[in-house]
């Protein structure tokens, strides 16, 4: 396996497993990370926060929530946008629940106790992709 590895390596193949199709769970995972990450600042209060909240939406257990986590920072640094993410949540999930997922980014975006305005700007923008109305929004105006 090791010296499988390393051929791959030297032919320029890689022996990363290819990532998977999102969808909207893993598409919800990816827009945490995102919205965590927007302030250019990512920590463990924030990472153990994605992963109560994938662990307590999906019913996963803590290592199944990280494993989710890590795929979903691999999707969302491989992603093409917010956008794709928002589109296959907005197409999948009714509008209570597309609710309860902005409320769960929000929590995120509070989790490490510094709050940004580019966070605010990044869920304020998705939100809208999500198809949240204004009144709805967690965001006030600015």
């Amino acid at each position: 396996m090791m010296w499988d590895n390393l051929l791959n390596r030297l032919r320029g193949k890689s022996a990363t497993p290819a990532l998977p199709e999102p969808d909207e769970k893993l598409a919800l995972g990816a827009l945490l990370v995102r919205v965590a990450k927007s302030d250019n600042h990512y920590d463990a209060v924030e990472i153990g926060e994605i992963d109560r909240i994938l662990a307590g939406t999906f019913r996963l257990n803590p290592i199944q929530a990280a494993k989710m986590r890590a795929t979903c920072e691999k999707l969302e640094a491989a992603a093409p946008g917010t956008p794709d993410f928002a589109l296959l949540i907005r197409q999948n999930v009714d509008y209570p629940h597309r609710l309860e997922m902005a409320q769960a980014l929000w929590q995120v975006i509070m989790a490490d106790g510094d709050h940004a305005p580019e966070e605010d700007a990044t869920l304020q923008e998705i939100e809208s992709m999500l198809g949240i109305s204004p009144d709805d929004s967690l965001i006030s105006p600015s």
